[in-house]
C-alpha cells in the first residue's frame, strides 16, 4: 500500500474538527457536554431508550431526530429477545467511537480508506450479573477490539 497524491475523502471534515478544537480550547466552558438517554421499561427485561438532546457549547442542543434503541435479553435468559442486550449496546457505542476515530485520523493524515470494520468482543461471567456467585465480578472481564482496514497507506503510516 502507498499513500496517494490524489485528494483523500473519507467523509470527515478535518478542518472543521481542528477549528472546533481550537475554539473549544479557547473557551473551555463550552467544551463541557452532558449526554443523555431516557429509558422506559416496556415489559419483562425489554426496555426502549431514546436519545433526543444534550447540552454542549453552553446551551441545550437537539439531534435532527429522536433515536430509539430497544434492549432486551435473549431467549436463553428466559426473555423475549426484542433487542440487543444492554452490554451489546455498550459495545456498539465503543465500536462506533473507535471506528469514527480511525476515519478522522486517516483523513487528517491524508490516508484514503476503502473499508473499516471493527469487531469488538466483551467477555464476562454472567454469574456476577445474576447474583449467583458473590466472588464473580459484575461486568466485563476483558474487551477485545480487532480492526480490518483496507486503505491506501504504508505500514509506517499506520503506526
Amino acid at each position: 500500500m502507498t499513500i496517494t497524491d490524489s485528494p483523500v475523502d473519507n467523509g470527515v471534515n478535518v478542518q472543521a474538527l481542528l477549528a472546533a478544537r481550537e475554539a473549544l480550547s479557547a473557551a473551555p466552558a463550552a467544551a463541557e457536554f452532558t449526554w443523555r438517554a431516557n429509558c422506559t421499561w416496556r415489559n419483562g427485561t425489554h426496555s426502549r431508550s431514546t436519545v433526543a438532546g444534550f447540552t454542549g457549547l453552553g446551551a441545550e442542543q437537539q439531534h435532527r431526530t429522536t433515536y430509539e434503541f430497544d434492549a432486551d435479553h435473549p431467549e436463553c435468559f428466559a426473555s423475549d429477545d426484542h433487542g440487543a442486550t444492554p452490554v451489546e449496546i455498550v459495545l456498539v457505542g465503543l465500536a462506533g467511537c473507535l471506528t469514527a476515530s480511525v476515519a478522522a485520523v486517516a483523513q487528517h493524515r491524508g490516508i484514503q480508506l476503502r473499508s473499516v470494520t471493527a469487531t469488538i468482543e466483551g467477555q464476562m461471567n454472567v454469574l456476577g450479573i445474576l447474583g449467583a456467585d458473590p466472588d464473580v465480578r459484575n461486568g466485563f472481564d476483558a474487551v477485545t477490539v480487532r480492526f480490518a482496514i483496507d486503505a491506501d497507506a504504508s505500514s509506517s503510516s499506520r503506526e
